[in-house]
């Protein structure tokens, strides 16, 4: 069965290659980097991730907001590989952002990177974040542990969506020489954020845990803790979140995410839909005391659902936050 199913995912695009005696030297020194890091990792707060429809609440929410993060993806047009320039800015967007940036920090929380696919690394995306990071000087910044670009005949398809990624050693060979390139490219943290899975991949060499904790150990990076990922997978597959978070070693992570979700066809969507679930404040509670890194925690609203949340139930939301986060990391 894991020989059929390697296969199959090799065949997908999904994983391609092994490390080198270089690159494990090169992993060495990148986990030393990382120790040393830890202490430029500032303790930020409460973030709110950037939507277009939440201009008007970001511009107003004096005191209730420590930082935005923002999809840099939504924010510029990707013309193609055959293109120059490649990537075409929203101007106006782009300009609300250094307006932001004038008063609160700016994390990038990518969705393009696709670290994950095996028939090439995407460097032309770190090419353009790393132009960001001179402008806007992130103290840190994440992308999602998974794909959405797969080869296709002679080129190659965006499947727009971020596709899991099964926990095997040869996905680990894949991706330890890859954030290498990251963070050499751009000298800040790099995290990478736990997925939501909707089934289970049969034969896998390790579990979840053990594969967050040894890419965290191997590669120097460190993780974005969806605890609303957590609980998704809690409900569809029946993981349990306690046993999950004892056996993490959060000193890895450095950022939160919560969100709220739907129940659809038989499934609950982490879909960013609304309020934070009461299990997930449960979560919250539990693990930001023991996240010694951690440098904020970061609420996902989708804009289209601004309109039915609205601006009190939202100020209320991050107060909850702000509160949890005064109790379990003070300054």
């Amino acid at each position: 069965m894991k020989k059929e199913r390697a296969a199959s995912a090799r065949s997908s695009g999904l994983i391609h290659t092994h490390m080198s005696s270089n690159s494990i030297a090169v992993t060495l020194t990148n986990t030393q980097a990382r120790i040393s890091s830890v202490s430029t990792i500032p303790k930020i707060g409460v973030g709110l991730a950037y939507q277009g429809p939440l201009r008007s609440f970001i511009e107003t929410s004096e005191g209730v907001l420590d930082f935005i993060e923002v999809v840099p993806d939504i924010l510029w047009t990707d013309l193609g590989r055959d293109r120059s320039p490649r990537y075409v800015e929203d101007q106006a967007s782009v300009d609300f952002i250094r307006q932001v940036r004038s008063r609160m920090p700016v994390i990038p929380h990518g969705i393009g990177l696709s670290i994950g696919s095996a028939h090439r690394f995407n460097r032309e995306h770190i090419g353009q974040l790393s132009a960001w990071q001179e402008r806007f000087h992130f103290p840190w910044h994440s992308d999602h542990l998974s794909y959405n670009l797969a080869a296709q005949g002679a080129g190659e398809i965006n499947v727009g969506v971020t596709l899991p990624l099964p926990h095997d050693q040869e996905v680990l060979d894949l991706l330890v020489p890859r954030i290498a390139e990251i963070r050499a490219a751009m000298p800040v943290p790099f995290a990478l954020e736990n997925n939501v899975y909707y089934f289970d991949m049969p034969g896998q060499d390790m579990t979840e845990v053990e594969f967050l904790n040894r890419l965290c150990g191997l590669s120097g990076c460190y993780l974005l803790l969806d605890l609303h990922n957590l609980y998704v997978n809690a409900r569809n597959l029946r993981v349990d979140p306690l046993a999950f978070l004892d056996a993490l070693d959060l000193d890895n992570v450095i950022e939160i995410h919560l969100a709220g979700g739907m129940e659809l066809d038989g499934f609950y969507l982490d879909a960013h839909s609304g309020c934070v679930p009461a299990a997930v404040w449960e979560l919250l509670d539990r693990t930001l005391p023991q996240c010694r890194n951690l440098g904020g925690v970061t609420f996902e609203l989708f804009g289209s659902w601004f309109s039915k949340v609205g601006d009190d139930r939202l100020t209320a939301e991050l107060s909850t936050i702000k509160n949890l986060w005064a109790r379990h990391q003070p300054v």
